[in-house]
């Protein structure tokens, strides 16, 4: 299995960004934690009795916050600007370590005591919160360089305890002595520093797992959002979810409106148009028309040359399926009214509107699937959109879905029955004068 680097270098570069988007939303809140640590800083010390004598005319504690505090604020504004480069935030998991060890070992300056009276302050438990922030750039190395910079950090802070005295380094082996006087418990130091590194080892390699996961989950959230281009959005969620994944053979038979479009003329549009502006035009047409079925809850399951095959009920429910294809007819024609897809090009349209069973489902075969809905309906659905050019309409519908809209809603038109080829028996049309 590829590590996460390799698993970056074939991402494409609009997945990069998307990552790359999300990791620099990361550092706007880790900035923001980092203020809010600050502050919480100044308000402790604030608060804090000050225990050292007047005669000391230098308080570092405040400097070392107000430094703090600058870049805190210098942070917080380079990430919102998105200016934040890799090596800024490896100088930042080192600025900020420094800033943290030069808080706390200016304490046995403010407070009038030796420097081994720092090592004790609980002000130490800060360093796993700066290094637990660092998980939320879902990028170990910063974990481990901010780790390895209060290791480090720490250490030193221990090494100047030693040497700051050369006649006293106030080491014992004494458990109780450490914990009543100022004395240096050396394994007491150890551990400190072993835990510092183990707590950044388990977060970084929690955290190289956990990349994988981002990377997979924007990998299919992108996948998510090309597939709904290529089938309904509600066939890709049930994909997405499904134990099976895209399996073809599985169909569901349910009542649904069909409604089917189709271009007048369209042939000889074409012709006088170039390639270029015929697939610019049709893409303008399509746009305008998908709006409206879209709008009234239908799914539109091919676009085939110039005409849109659409459902309402399937693969998306709706109770008031037959009235929302209804809507949705009269809504195109009326965008379509006086619209031109270029200089002179005018798309009328016919439609066709029928209700009854469909199997709708996967087709298709090996890695090539795509959704479609089958059956003599769907067929009729196309004849009855045919029909347009007999009887001088724009839109007819079929008794079955007459029958399921409100009669006083629209005014239907009786064309009476209609001889369809493949049918043994007649079918009952209609058109509807929407004025």
């Amino acid at each position: 299995m590829p590590d996460n680097k390799n698993l970056t270098s074939v991402l494409p570069e609009r997945l990069k960004n998307a990552i790359r988007d999300q990791q620099e939303r990361s550092e706007i809140l880790i900035s923001i934690i980092q203020l809010l640590i600050v502050t919480i800083f100044g308000l402790l010390y604030i608060v804090s009795p000050k225990t050292f004598s007047e005669e000391v005319s230098f308080a570092p504690v405040p400097w070392v916050l107000s430094a703090y505090l600058l870049f805190s604020i210098l942070r917080l504004w380079l990430s919102v600007r998105r200016q934040l480069p890799d090596w800024m935030l490896y100088l930042s998991a080192v600025v900020d370590m420094s800033l943290l060890m030069g808080l706390i070992w200016s304490f046995h300056l403010q407070y009038e005591q030796p420097p081994s009276f720092y090592l004790k302050v609980p002000t130490l438990l800060y360093v796993f919160i700066f290094i637990a922030i660092r998980t939320l750039h879902f990028d170990p190395r910063f974990v481990v360089a901010t780790g390895l910079s209060a290791a480090t950090g720490w250490a030193l802070m221990v090494i100047y305890v030693f040497t700051s005295d050369p006649n006293n380094s106030m080491i014992t082996r004494n458990y109780v002595e450490y914990m009543t006087s100022n004395s240096v418990l050396i394994g007491a130091e150890f551990d400190k520093i072993v835990s510092i590194l183990m707590v950044t080892g388990v977060l970084a390699l929690a955290l190289h797992r956990a990349r994988r996961l981002l990377f997979e989950s924007v990998i299919e959230g992108s996948a998510a959002r090309d597939l709904s281009r290529f089938v309904p959005e509600e066939v890709a969620k049930q994909v997405i979810h499904s134990e099976e994944g895209a399996t073809t053979g599985k169909g569901e038979v349910k009542e649904t409106t069909i409604l089917f479009t189709d271009i007048e003329g369209f042939t000889s549009i074409s012709e006088k148009l170039s390639p270029e502006q015929l697939i610019k035009a049709l893409n303008e047409y399509f746009t305008l028309v998908a709006q409206p079925i879209e709008e009234f809850g239908g799914v539109i399951n091919q676009f085939q040359g110039d005409a849109i095959l659409a459902t309402f009920n399937a693969p998306k429910p709706h109770p008031d399926h037959a009235s929302n294809a209804v809507r949705a007819a009269l809504e195109i024609q009326k965008r379509l009214d006086g619209v031109e897809f270029g200089p002179g090009v005018a798309f009328n349209t016919r439609i066709g509107i029928n209700t009854g069973p469909v199997v709708g489902g996967l087709v298709g075969s090996g890695d090539r699937v795509a959704y479609t809905v089958h059956g003599d309906n769907v067929n009729l659905t196309a004849r009855l959109e045919q029909l347009n050019k007999d009887y001088d309409t724009r839109i007819i519908v079929s008794e079955s879905t007459r029958s399921l809209v409100t009669a006083d809603t629209y005014h239907f038109k009786d064309l009476g029955d209609a001889k369809l080829r493949g049918l043994k028996r007649p079918v009952r049309i209609f058109t509807i004068d929407d004025d």
